[in-house]
């Protein structure tokens, strides 16, 4: 037989399938005719000795083409599966003919239209897959017809609308499934509550809003609520605890409010309860630990107040409680000792007093233990080095004090630890060399003292050391040469001395040893640190000169040498630095010309004073707009040419009144300067709001419910209320006449249609607490406007480039590279590209929470990741244009992937996944920017 008479032979009644649909030949081999060729030749040659049958099975055949849909032979089918075959197309009407049918199954196809009300009339019918189509509309409001209904999943489509009132008759109904229909909205009809032998009700990553129902306490045999990701409100109903099968409940990523109600303690077969991102207040019910089948509990990021329940420790099977981000107080009860399982305990940022339990030590399967920033005082328990499965520990901001017990670096499985900003004192014990999977140690902010043990040497894989602020003595050990991977060594503000060692880690990118008390010379060999962007040695008592090496430095943020007794002159060809950001190298002993400096062209800051600097000032943009303070304190030093008067000095003493000279004649000019700029931009407003006026064909779109006109935003677009500038158009701060004020963007040209709708089209279908939300826009010929949220803090963009004077400082904007998640934060693009060059799973870079969706989500997740990664290439040529990131964001979704069996996501399935393989190769063939989404080692290194 041949490889394609074997893969057709799918189930025991496929032979009789196919005599049902070779029966007429025109059904498939006609409309297909182009795609189906070698399974034609072989089903024809099969047509004339098969047998009638009453179902057809192909799934995972590759048919293609539009579904057909005369099937006026095959009166008496009963089930019709052509999942995962090509098709394309809308549904036929005619299906609804076919009376006998129990089982239709048409998902992972590439289905177009709506779902005809026609099929409403198969009373027969049990099971109707539509899922992972691309099905528009509503859902037939005669659904409520197909009385013998058992199976109805519809997610991972385009459907809108409201849910049917009819549902409530489908009382056989045990799956229904229709998440991931980002337009289905409206509130869960109370009828829901009819149907009594509902097992799953999926409704995730919707916008169904409103309160869930009362009703919903009518479903006995319930198991899976998963509405998550949508617009509900209102309070969880208390006859939730009605739902005594109820396994899973993830309501996490809603607007819901209210207390948790007391009743869901009486749900004893709970197994899984995801709240988190909601508004829920009040306190966690005592009687939730009733609930002892329990393994995960997360309702972190609410609004929860009281104390963490001691009856939490009858929970012997939770493995995960996350509480991070709530306004909790009281202690961390010894209770939660009991939970033998327990592997992650988060109640960090929250207001929890008394000391860690001294007990903690029995948690066994503890990975993760956050608690940072809380009130916890007293020491750090021994006992903490008897989890020895432990991989992450913070206990950042908090007021722990005593020393670090020497037996936590006894834990092999540590990667991160995490401390700093306590009160600790005593020193950093030599067991430290014993954590060997150390990868990030952050102590700062602290009282240790003594020295930095060598041992620190043995940490091969540790990647961030930050000891700063805290009293250590002695030199920096030789042995850190042995950190082979360290990226981040900080070690500022203390009292180390000695010398800059010769071989420091040759990965390193950041180094601060400033504010100590460092001697002699820097050494040639700081060029061979080829991957270091930031240098900062300022406030020591380093000399010499600055050796010529440090060119070799890649140096692309900063460099600050000032408060050292470093003197000679700059190195000839400096200049090649010149990706530099901020260079300090005041308070020195430096001599000779600035000249070297003219063409660091992407200088932001620079401060040359207090050195004995002599010749004439370069003469560029950047070094006329310096700040005197920045140049003050140098003798031979002087201005001339077109900078500012001939012969003004810049040394001290008799200099003094010929720069208060200049320095009026500078402010003369720019005061003239100013008012002639307010005199024009006034007359060009005037000028400007008139002609916008001019043409009053407007046309307007909400989004949401606002109360104004187009001359009362159009009257505000005046220079005063200007709150940012960007490459498409400028944006101002209106205030509506109710008070309200929002955000306007005006594009900067009539012409720039593609920025405007590309604009509109991306944030006006997303709905994400940190992307500003589009609220509107409105256009004639003359003007476009998108309108938006106000933000009174401010953007990103105004963070790191700043709305006023030079914008944040470099480690600011550093800041914002780091993982948000751990105080102080982790390098995260880093940390992303290793995980991907050691071939890990790309999955387990996803946050828990999102894991275990199916694969087409998954799918989706990982290219946009890929996508991420080809912007922050380091190499600026290969990152993307800004259009052919938006392109590859599109086709994302069109990407044919190769899909699992249904899990967790848009309505969950019955058991809880944790996580989902990856792709073995994702690439989209038809991207604009050739770039391949796939993670391949090609693709990693960027």
């Amino acid at each position: 037989m041949s490889a394609t008479l074997r893969n057709l032979s799918l189930s025991p009644n496929i032979f009789s399938s196919f005599t049902l649909l070779l029966s007429i030949s025109s059904l498939f081999l006609h409309s297909c005719y182009s795609s189906i060729d070698e399974q034609g030749q072989a089903l024809l040659a099969w047509r004339d000795s098969l047998n009638t049958s009453t179902e057809i099975n192909l799934k995972a055949v590759a048919l293609r083409g539009p579904l057909p849909s005369n099937f006026q032979p095959l009166k008496s089918l009963k089930s019709l599966i052509l999942s995962s075959t090509n098709l394309t197309g809308a549904i036929p009407k005619a299906f609804g003919d076919y009376l006998e049918l129990t089982l239709i199954d048409l998902s992972d196809n590439s289905l177009s239209g709506e779902i005809p009300e026609e099929i409403c009339r198969l009373r027969e019918l049990q099971n109707l897959s539509l899922h992972t189509n691309f099905l528009e509309g509503a859902i037939p409001s005669g659904i409520g017809n197909l009385s013998s209904l058992v199976y109805l999943t519809l997610f991972d489509n385009q459907l809108s609308g409201e849910i049917p009132r009819s549902i409530g008759s489908l009382s056989r109904l045990q799956i229904f499934r229709a998440g991931g229909n980002k337009n289905l909205k409206g509130e869960l009809p109370q009828e829901i509550g009819s149907c009594a032998n509902l097992v799953v009700l999926g409704l995730a990553e919707t916008s169904i809003s409103g309160s869930l129902p009362s009703s919903i306490g009518k479903l006995k045999r319930i198991q899976t609520i998963a509405i998550y990701t949508a617009l509900l409100s209102g309070a969880i109903p208390e006859e939730i605890g009605d739902c005594s099968e109820l396994q899973n409940l993830y309501l996490y990523q809603n607007s819901i409010s209210g207390p948790i109600p007391r009743r869901i303690g009486e749900l004893s077969k709970l197994q899984s309860l995801l709240l988190w991102q909601n508004s829920i207040v009040g306190a966690i019910p005592d009687e939730l630990g009733s609930c002892t089948e329990l393994t995960v509990i997360d309702l972190s990021d609410n609004l929860l107040t009281g104390s963490i329940p001691r009856s939490f420790g009858k929970l012997l099977k939770l493995e995960e409680l996350q509480l991070s981000v709530n306004q909790l107080t009281g202690t961390i009860p010894a209770e939660i000792t009991n939970c033998t399982a327990l592997s992650h305990l988060e109640v960090d940022n929250n207001g929890i007093s008394g000391e860690i339990p001294t007990g903690i030590g029995s948690l066994k399967s503890l990975t993760l233990f956050f608690a940072w920033q809380n009130n916890l005082t007293g020491i750090i328990p021994e006992s903490l080095s008897e989890c020895e499965n432990l991989q992450a520990l913070d206990l950042s901001y908090n007021s722990l004090f005593g020393s670090i017990p020497k037996q936590i670096f006894g834990l092999q499985n540590l990667t991160k630890l995490l401390i700093l900003s306590n009160d600790l004192s005593g020193f950093i014990p030599p067991d430290i060399g014993n954590c060997t999977n150390l990868y990030r140690l952050r102590l700062n902010g602290n009282r240790l003292g003594g020295t930095i043990p060598s041992e620190i040497g043995n940490l091969k894989i540790l990647n961030f050391i930050d000891l700063s602020n805290n009293l250590l003595v002695g030199g920096i050990p030789l042995s850190i040469s042995g950190c082979q991977n360290l990226e981040f060594l900080d070690i500022h503000s203390n009292g180390i001395t000695g010398s800059v060692p010769d071989s420091l880690p040759r990965s390193l990118q950041y180094v601060d040893v400033s504010d100590n008390r460092l001697t002699g010379s820097l050494a040639h060999r700081i060029g061979s640190l080829t991957e270091l962007t930031k240098l900062n040695l300022a406030k020591n008592q380093l000399s010499g000169e600055i050796p010529a090496e440090i060119l070799s430095c890649t140096l692309e943020i900063s460099l600050n040498l000032s408060c050292n007794q470093f003197s000679g002159k700059i190195p000839s060809h400096f200049s090649d630095l010149n990706k530099l950001g901020v260079l300090d190298i005041s308070h020195n002993k430096l001599e000779g010309s600035l000249d070297v400096l003219a063409n660091l062209q992407n200088l932001v800051f620079l401060n040359v004073s207090f050195n004995d600097f002599s010749g004439e000032l370069p003469n560029t943009p950047f070094f006329r707009k310096l700040p005197l303070s920045d140049l003050a304190s140098n003798q031979g030093l002087y201005i001339a040419g077109g900078v500012g008067t001939p012969g003004v000095h810049l040394g001290p003493g008799g200099h003094t009144r010929s720069a208060m000279k200049l320095l009026m004649s500078v402010l003369l000019s720019a005061s003239a300067v100013l008012v002639l700029l307010a005199i024009y931009m006034l007359v060009r407003a005037r000028i400007g709001s008139h002609g916008l006026m001019e043409d009053d064909t407007w046309e307007m779109t909400l989004y949401q419910k606002l109360e104004f006109s187009v001359d009362d935003i159009v009257k505000n677009l005046t220079s005063a209320n200007v709150i940012g500038t960007g490459s498409s158009g400028v944006v101002y701060r209106v205030i509506l006449p109710n008070g309200e004020m929002i955000a306007v963007k005006k594009m900067w040209s009539s012409e720039e249609s593609g920025a405007f709708n590309s604009e509109i089209q991306t944030l006006g279908s997303i709905r994400h607490k940190n992307i500003v939300r589009l609220l509107g826009w409105c256009s004639n010929k003359n003007l476009k406007l998108l309108f938006y949220d106000y933000l009174p803090h401010g953007s990103l963009s105004s963070l790191l480039h700043g709305a006023g004077k030079g914008g944040a400082e470099w480690e600011a904007r550093y800041d914002v590279l780091l993982d948000p998640t751990l105080p102080g934060g982790a390098h995260l693009v880093q940390w992303v590209r290793e995980h991907l060059a050691s071939k890990k799973d790309p999955v387990d870079i996803l946050d828990s929470k999102l894991r275990g969706r199916a694969d087409p989500t998954m799918h989706e997740m990982l290219q946009t990741l890929a996508v991420s990664f080809l912007c922050v290439s380091t190499r600026v040529d290969d990152r993307p244009m800004m259009k052919d990131v938006v392109a590859m964001l599109k086709e994302i979704r069109h990407v044919e992937t190769v899909r699992g069996e249904p899990d967790l996501s848009k309505g969950v399935s019955l058991t809880v996944v944790r996580s989902s393989p990856p792709p073995a190769r994702i690439v989209d063939s038809q991207g604009s920017s050739n770039c391949s989404f796939a993670f391949s080692e090609d693709s990693i290194n960027y």
